[in-house]
């Protein structure tokens, strides 16, 4: 059985072929993308997303979300904001999107044969939920990844951008909270963890200890970071989304806070869509901009 995934990663290597991005008007930038394996202290699979420029280049670590589900797990997208990915390296960023551990069909996991897949996102039970720490393991994967990115000298020590969706941004938040002189800023959609307690819309597992984690966060941030949520998100609604920021911001976090209008049937995937990009994307650069 090892020896089957172990091939299929090698399969996955060798047939993942470099595919340009068509440049959208005014921005003929080519972008490679291919899938890689990074040394790092657990070896990850990567999506890169390299603009055929020189280098360095400044990095930008983007981050998936999240899923409880261990089949859900194994069928997990790869990409799920590709396009997204397409933009930021057409800004002249060396994208790296890492598939954490427990994602994706190579993740080993037969409790029967005393084999357990390695996923650090477990959150338990609603009574003893612990927000925290789930957090803070995506954020030591964020600096696996960009130490691995520096040490390669394929990308400038220094102006790191780190980017999350959901759950993958709500690593990103916790690693605001570390010290890493690498990291130039921080940008997350949607950020949070616990939605969708059940299958339910707008039902959250203990949205106070989200609160109290968020603030816990804010007290050792010293990143600059930009969170962008949308008005019917059904995971991080408006309500929670701002409070969980204003924990932040209260202890000492930098963040600036968006809510943009309801976007398609459910707002928290409006990252996903090649049709936000329009939408997001001034705010985003403007942020960055002032954060140089």
């Amino acid at each position: 059985m090892l020896y089957r995934i172990w091939l299929l990663v090698l399969c996955l290597l060798v047939s993942a072929a470099d595919a340009a991005g068509s440049a959208s008007a005014g921005d003929q930038v080519r972008v490679e993308e291919k899938l890689v394996l990074l040394s790092t202290p657990i070896p990850l699979l990567a999506y890169e997303f390299r603009p055929v420029i020189a280098g360095p280049l400044p990095l930008v670590v983007m981050n998936h979300g999240e899923s409880l589900d261990a089949t859900e797990r194994s069928f997990f997208p790869l990409v799920e904001f590709r396009d997204a990915a397409f933009w930021f390296a057409r800004q002249g960023n060396l994208v790296v999107v890492p598939i954490r551990p427990g994602f994706a069909r190579t993740a080993i996991d037969l409790p029967e044969r005393g084999l357990y897949g390695l996923y650090f996102g477990d959150v338990g039970m609603c009574s003893a939920v612990n927000f925290r720490d789930p957090g803070i393991a995506v954020a030591t994967i964020n600096q696996w990844v960009i130490d691995h990115m520096i040490a390669q000298h394929e990308v400038l020590p220094k102006g790191v951008i780190v980017v999350g969706q959901s759950g993958g941004g709500w690593g990103a938040i916790a690693l605001s909270s570390l010290k890493s002189a690498s990291i130039r800023a921080i940008v997350t959609f949607a950020a949070g963890r616990g939605g969708h307690v059940d299958g339910k819309p707008n039902n959250n597992c203990a949205p106070d200890r989200l609160i109290a984690a968020g603030g816990e966060f804010g007290r050792t941030a010293n990143i600059p970071m930009l969170s962008i949520y949308v008005h019917n998100d059904s995971y991080f609604g408006p309500e929670l989304s701002k409070q969980v920021l204003d924990a932040y911001r209260a202890a000492g976090g930098d963040a600036e806070y968006h809510l943009l209008p309801d976007f398609g049937k459910e707002g928290h995937f409006f990252f996903h869509s090649a049709d936000a990009i329009p939408i997001w994307s001034p705010i985003v650069s403007r942020f960055l901009d002032q954060h140089p």
